[in-house]
């Protein structure tokens, strides 16, 4: 009995000499766990899985240094300035963080319904 609590003393404190047998035993019951502990324990690890926004958002550099940020105008659904500038912030700053709204305009179509809006963000 007390030559197992020695043994099991030893693995604890880690003291058995490289290249023993039972040194052998303690690396592979670490490499066991390492590697097949994810099949039994959830670590709760994997990226959450975050879509900032639905639509699809358009950048291009403005040649300045800035960025153009082309929303879709399905995304909007104001239809005063306040709003407008409201929406889309929420849509440009979970990609470019906090910013503000230089100006913007609408890309219509031949009819006159917009299509597209072209934003000129300045970060802040």
């Amino acid at each position: 009995m007390n030559s197992i609590w020695r043994t099991i003393r030893g693995y604890i404190l880690w003291s058995y000499e490289r290249g023993s047998l039972h040194y052998d035993v303690m690396v592979t019951l670490i490499l066991l766990f390492v590697f097949l502990s994810p099949y039994w324990i959830n670590f709760k690890d994997k990226p959450i899985d975050r879509v900032p926004h639905q639509t699809g958002v358009v950048i291009e550099p403005d040649g300045r240094g800035g960025f153009i940020y082309q929303i879709e105008a399905s995304a909007l659904s104001a239809k005063d300035d306040g709003g407008l500038r409201r929406q889309m912030l929420a849509i440009i700053e979970p990609i470019a963080g906090a910013s503000a709204i230089l100006r913007y305009e609408a890309v219509k179509d031949k009819s006159g319904h917009a299509l597209t809006y072209k934003v000129w963000v300045e970060k802040e």
